[in-house]
């Protein structure tokens, strides 16, 4: 994201909260893809710091030049994507293919994350355990208020005859009872089982 894209949101997102919000630090330094991996439990971290009282962010302070929320956030939906995938899946992806799906992951949340309320926003958590074995889960953007999913992110495996199995990742959302797939990407693995999620 452009750098005056990012100021944009940290002062927006400041002024919205009335200064209740403040980024915290972590959201402020300078990542690399590396450290993506390296990062844990961001719900927590956000959620403590929505009852910090700080004084509100100018536009030149050193911390509008962080992160804004929507990147933390999918920095750590990228981040659970691969904790799903596991090492002996995500080792054998063409990591061609497992960058666009990474960006797409991105892409969705971003575009989950604009349909909403304003002053909504601050309050946005993202689940930090998927399902390992079979299961679909990848993880969840919620409301940290009512602890209610608004937002579903799943990848399902499908056998196709004479093809074999594929990795379909897509979305649901509330709006529609979270009923309708939104597409995010398909990825092949191979004519053999693929191993269990997070193995």
């Amino acid at each position: 994201m452009k750098l005056w894209l990012r100021k944009a949101a940290v002062v927006l997102i400041t002024i919205m909260t009335l200064g209740m919000y403040v980024p915290p630090a972590y959201l402020t330094a300078d990542e690399t893809k590396d450290d993506i991996s390296a990062k844990t439990n961001i719900k927590e971290d956000i959620s403590s710091s929505l009852i910090e009282t700080e004084s509100p962010i100018e536009e030149g302070d050193e911390q509008s030049d962080g992160l804004s929320l929507a990147e933390s956030l999918s920095e750590e939906a990228k981040a659970q994507t691969l904790k799903k995938l596991g090492p002996k899946i995500s080792s054998k992806i063409d990591p061609t293919f497992l960058d666009a799906i990474l960006t797409g992951v991105e892409e969705s949340v971003t575009s989950t994350l604009a349909t909403m309320a304003e002053e909504d926003f601050p309050y946005v958590g993202i689940t930090d355990q998927p399902t390992d074995g079979w299961g679909e889960k990848i993880f969840n953007l919620y409301d940290v208020r009512t602890n209610k999913a608004f937002a579903k992110f799943h990848v399902r495996r499908d056998n196709r005859p004479m093809e074999g199995y594929w990795f379909n990742f897509h979305y649901h959302v509330k709006s529609d009872n979270f009923e309708t797939h939104r597409e995010i990407g398909e990825i092949y693995w191979d004519k053999n089982i693929p191993p269990k999620w997070m193995a």
